[in-house]
């Protein structure tokens, strides 16, 4: 029978909360999934503060709506939990550019580097890793390592020339994208600006070069966030998934936050469309069935949970400054 059909005439927010309930569950959202997602969950916010959240919880299962890097990050950190992703198929551009096996064999072609390993890839990348970082925690895990020591950055080629630029660090850069921020359009931005003379661009750091040149701020989505509390003036262009606007414009409704173009002059092809297989009826299934599910084997999650701890170690003077930092609730 199709799923469709048979959850037709369901009331699927009170389900979901009956549900959540019943599981003793935790709903994870992330800044870029649909608003009706976002407003019913325990927690919104950037994927590693969401798993730290859910760890911290007594919750017997996390129902994380991101994508599977995101839940494979919370079954890390909380392995007697049972952790559930709306749609399997939710994956990343960026994960997807960086085979575990592939990136095996580009570390052995550099035995001297260590790896510092953007966290938007698999569990197994991470166990290959040496320091997992974050947007907000990369600059600071940097200036800890020796400026003489070989380092590999990856799987986000943007991030890392912005980090190579912004320190001066010579970096052997994996050639993965993300896609969204990819389409960002430089010369729409430009016509953007110049239709809102004075208003400033904050953008995430996976955006291009040309596009993070034209930028006021650059930091992680908790980061921009931040800044979208705290700009002077009424117009705000934003550059990164437009869904993180929903949290803007309720916590400042008297402003205007206006999503960056893409190069048909719009934001529509900026929409994710790995976060927008999540929807209210796959999670309300998930939470029903316990499925899908993430499961890791016990070596491969104490290797990866190995890189993900070195950088909550080093990273420890980030609390604040974006996704270390402290978790905005925005569920009842």
């Amino acid at each position: 029978m199709d799923q469709r059909t048979t959850l037709t005439g369901l009331d699927l927010r009170a389900e979901i909360d009956r549900l959540r309930k019943e599981r003793n569950a935790v709903i994870l959202a992330h800044y870029y999934q649909k608003p009706e997602i976002q407003d019913l969950a325990d927690f919104v916010g950037d994927s590693l503060d969401l798993s730290r959240k859910a760890q911290a919880t007594d919750a017997d299962v996390i129902a994380f709506c991101g994508v599977r890097f995101m839940a494979e990050t919370a079954k890390i950190l909380s392995p007697q939990k049972v952790v559930v992703l709306p749609d399997m198929n939710a994956g990343c551009s960026l994960e997807d550019s960086c085979p575990p096996e592939q990136f095996a064999a580009f570390r052995a072609q550099h035995p001297d580097a260590i790896a510092l390993t953007y966290i938007n890839c698999s569990a197994a990348v991470k166990a290959l890793s040496d320091v997992i970082v974050t947007s907000s925690s990369a600059e600071k895990i940097l200036s800890q390592i020796p400026k003489d020591q070989p380092i590999i950055f990856g799987p986000d080629r943007n991030l890392g020339g912005y980090l190579a630029r912004k320190t001066g660090r010579d970096l052997i850069v994996w050639p993965g994208v993300c896609i969204v921020h990819e389409a960002f359009s430089e010369t729409e931005l430009l016509k953007l600006k110049a239709q809102h003379p004075g208003a400033p661009v904050a953008a995430h750091p996976e955006c291009p070069a040309v596009i993070l040149d034209h930028a006021d701020y650059v930091g992680s989505t908790s980061g921009i966030l931040e800044f979208a509390m705290s700009f002077a003036g009424d117009t705000l262009i934003v550059a990164t998934e437009p869904h993180i606007i929903h949290q803007m414009e309720k916590a400042l409704p008297g402003k205007n936050f206006i999503g960056a173009p893409g190069a048909d002059g719009n934001c529509n092809c900026n929409i994710c469309p790995y976060m927008a297989l999540n929807t209210m009826e796959k999670l309300y299934v998930a939470l029903r069935d316990l499925e899908p599910r993430i499961e890791l084997e016990e070596e491969l999650r104490l290797k990866a949970k190995k890189s993900l701890d070195a950088m909550l170690a080093m990273a420890s003077g980030t609390v604040g400054m974006g996704d270390l930092g402290p978790v905005r609730v925005t569920g009842d």
